[in-house]
């Protein structure tokens, strides 16, 4: 794995890709807004015009792109990623997506003698910075064990998690903890500060009990420093529970505690909060609970 394609350089795709570059690795880019690949450019990385001329010059395509459709779109669309892509290479989709679009890029790659692997990850824009990322693969494990080493720049747990599918079904399962222990976490900040309390002395220390969570510790001190930029937007947040939602469907599976943090996160889309970090969720109860 010498030449590295990457498509997406948004919040997380940037400072994945940065760490790719420090290590050596010959890196191409493409992003649907040129300016936001900007800084890799000035770092090393070869802007390419599409996604096509970036997976023909590479041994590796990394895609990170918004929505399912946009996955389909990059990688199956006419002159995507597949249709560029060598024999031998591999396609690595990283954007959380639906588990049967992972299935379906695997046999159309196979087809072409492309391997590929579904590896949505966890840890935000935090992790994705500091290199820590919680990285979830299906597809080939052979395919993984190739991949492994960039992999290794980006995240600290990595996994694989079994054949095709199988990464967007773990990252699924992520989301649906993160979507209760949002409700969570805002919920705890609310009674704290309507009970008088200073709300990041309570983080000090429920924080290191059996309360302690990532959502707590990381994104409850930016809201209550009122900080609710987003390090993974609303609106991918509620795709996520959409594609989780709709999985749990297929298998005849009620999931009520996920269906009401997504009528929640829904109703922070209706109050135009949809590019806002999942910690605004804050304001929508916030607003609730006003007399």
């Amino acid at each position: 794995m010498k030449k590295i394609g990457w498509i997406g350089t948004g919040v997380m795709g940037k400072s994945m890709c940065i760490h790719i570059l420090k290590n050596g690795y010959p890196l191409s880019v493409y992003n649907r807004t040129k300016e936001k690949a900007g800084e890799l450019c000035k770092e090393g990385a070869a802007w390419l015009a599409t996604p096509g001329d970036v997976a023909a010059a590479s041994d590796v395509t990394f895609t990170m792109v918004g929505e399912p459709a946009d996955v389909e779109q990059v990688i199956l669309g006419k002159g995507g990623v597949l249709a560029r892509s060598r024999p031998g290479s591999v396609i690595v989709d990283m954007t959380t997506s639906e588990p049967s679009l992972a299935r379906r890029i695997y046999e159309e790659a196979k087809g072409k003698s492309v391997s590929s692997l579904d590896a949505p990850v966890s840890g935000g824009d935090i992790g994705a910075r500091e290199g820590t990322l919680a990285i979830m693969a299906g597809g080939d494990e052979e395919a993984f064990k190739r991949v492994l080493p960039v992999f290794e720049l980006m995240g600290k747990n990595i996994a694989y998690m079994g054949g095709p599918g199988m990464g967007q079904h773990t990252k699924m399962s992520n989301q649906i903890v993160i979507a209760a222990a949002m409700v969570g976490v805002v919920e705890s900040l609310l009674y704290a500060r309507r009970a008088g309390l200073d709300l990041d002395a309570v983080i000090d220390i429920i924080g290191k009990g059996a309360a302690s969570s990532w959502c707590l510790n990381q994104l409850g001190r930016r809201i209550v420093k009122g900080d609710f930029a987003p390090g993974f937007y609303i609106r991918h947040f509620v795709k996520d529970m959409g594609i989780a939602l709709l999985e749990a469907r297929r298998m005849k599976l009620s999931l009520p505690g996920l269906a009401l943090a997504n009528q929640f996160y829904i109703a922070a889309m209706a109050e135009g909060l949809e590019t806002e970090g999942t910690q605004a969720l804050y304001k929508v109860l916030d607003r609730l609970n006003r007399p």
